[in-house]
């Protein structure tokens, strides 16, 4: 007789495996990594902005899964609305038809962005913004995309192509026409410009990648720039959308930006089923989709699927409802002046910068001899291992999960869920006290755990 499959069983049977099909099965260098830094935890449960391991302690997420986790783990009315679409046994992905969850989500999307007319639904990021470089290439008729320096908009071959960060790009080529131009240099964006041959600007108004905000004014002066040379704007919202830095979308901090095609992706999924999504203005879209020949030419087999509809429109429902992007930004301008207050006291502190539920923690070099001498130390071997320092204690002394903020940077970054309040942000604060405390003391254990890191940075030259 065949076993029915019980995914539960499966679970209890084999979960204690997980570090072992992993290194055997996937991608090898991540349990190793997770090892090295003692990151290699089991957790059992989450449930909203927390994690419970195997013996009941609890781990506060500061990291919301890259940003996926807006509404933190298990949401209740995202939970119920994926079992009522399962239940409801739809007719789902016949592809020839039009189901009416598509359409009710693209037309919620749209109210928080009125100047855009029409959705494009996908299932990622990456895929949001392949989307937007051909919209715009087709649409201009132009080649050349512009990104900025240290901008991540992806992986894919077309988002790579718009990647600011060499050590994703390398051995990848070749990649589409593309050029970067610094963060807030109008000067360098109307030299590109001046050639005739670009289609858009991709930006994220917050760049991930050490969270750096544009210049005030820059992006409506940028806009005015590529309109006048008959160029897009795209405004990558991928993880600074739907509320993380205290608006809906964090072009709308600057007054007169309306850009041509915005992409998200990450909190629209409540956490549970991959979604993208490229908001575009109406023009563009007919231009691509311009006769009944063409309606397939851009398309995605799981784009539209029931469930992430269902998923995305309960994330937004729970946002108006419980004042998500309110909480976000309330609580984000406590956590980051806090967090600002610290500078003065520790010398090791450079910079805390952000918006709302973003916020960057920055490390520089100390102006006493003793640290100094061991800054310059970490530094020699490796640029960002003073910030992956403070990372692993605040887990595994303070259980609370944070991430350096790309590679070779000083800078922690917090990107919790926008539902986190008070009391996360007193525990956050005292953790990140106590372990400035520790590494100014210029011993002990973040000091004795240098030594490991600096051996695996020599290494893995």
């Amino acid at each position: 007789m065949t076993k029915e499959f019980d995914l539960g069983a499966l679970l209890a049977e084999r979960g204690a495996e997980r570090y072992e099909l992993h290194t055997k099965y996937l991608n090898h260098q991540l349990p190793r990594m997770l090892h090295t830094i003692g990151f290699d935890k089991v957790y059992e449960r989450a449930e909203g902005a927390h994690f419970w391991d195997a013996d009941g302690n609890d781990y506060l997420d500061m990291l919301a899964g890259f940003g996926v986790m807006g509404l933190g783990r298990h949401h209740p009315v995202v939970r119920r609305a994926l079992h009522d679409v399962l239940d409801a046994q739809l007719a789902d992905l016949t592809r020839f038809d039009c189901q009416p969850l598509p359409g009710l989500l693209a037309e919620k999307l749209l109210a928080h962005s009125p100047h855009l007319d029409r959705v494009f639904f996908g299932n990622s990021g990456t895929e949001a913004v392949e989307t937007a470089l051909k919209f715009a290439r087709y649409a201009t008729g132009k080649p050349r995309i512009l990104y900025c320096d240290h901008a991540f908009h992806g992986l894919t071959t077309g988002s790579l192509s718009v990647n600011g960060e060499g050590g994703f790009r390398d051995g990848f080529a070749p990649l589409l026409p593309d050029t970067a131009v610094p963060l807030g240099d109008l000067d360098a964006l109307a030299r590109e410009l001046k050639k005739g041959d670009v289609a858009a600007l991709i930006v994220e108004p917050i760049q991930g990648k050490g969270v750096h905000e544009a210049p005030p004014g820059h992006l409506r002066a940028a806009q005015e720039l590529l309109h006048k040379h008959k160029a897009l704007l795209i405004a990558d919202e991928v993880q600074t959308g739907l509320g993380r830095t205290g608006d809906f979308y964090a072009y709308q901090h600057e007054d007169g930006v309306e850009p041509d095609l915005v992409c998200v992706a990450k909190a629209l999924s409540g956490g549970y089923v991959p979604v993208g999504a490229t908001l575009g203005k109406d023009w563009i879209f007919k231009k691509v989709y311009s006769s009944m020949d063409r309606v397939l030419v851009h398309s995605a087999s799981f784009g539209s699927n029931a469930q992430a509809m269902a998923a995305g429109l309960a994330v937004l429902s729970v946002m108006e409802n419980e004042q998500i992007v309110a909480n976000a930004r309330a609580t984000g301008e406590q956590l980051k002046s806090r967090l600002a207050a610290l500078i003065d006291k520790y010398e090791l502190l450079a910079d805390v910068r952000g918006r709302g539920l973003m916020i960057g923690i920055e490390f520089g070099r100390p102006k006493s001899l003793k640290l100094r001498s061991r800054w310059t130390m970490l530094q020699a071997a490796r640029k960002g291992l003073f910030a992956q320092m403070v990372v692993v204690p605040l887990l595994q002394r303070h259980r609370i999960l944070t991430q350096v903020s790309g590679d070779h940077l000083e800078v922690i970054k917090l990107i919790p869920p926008l539902i986190i309040g008070e009391q996360d942000v007193d525990r956050f604060v005292d953790a990140f006290t106590a372990v400035m405390d520790d590494a100014h003391s210029g011993s002990g254990l973040m000091w004795d755990f240098s030594k490991t890191l600096v051996k695996q940075a020599v290494a893995n030259r």
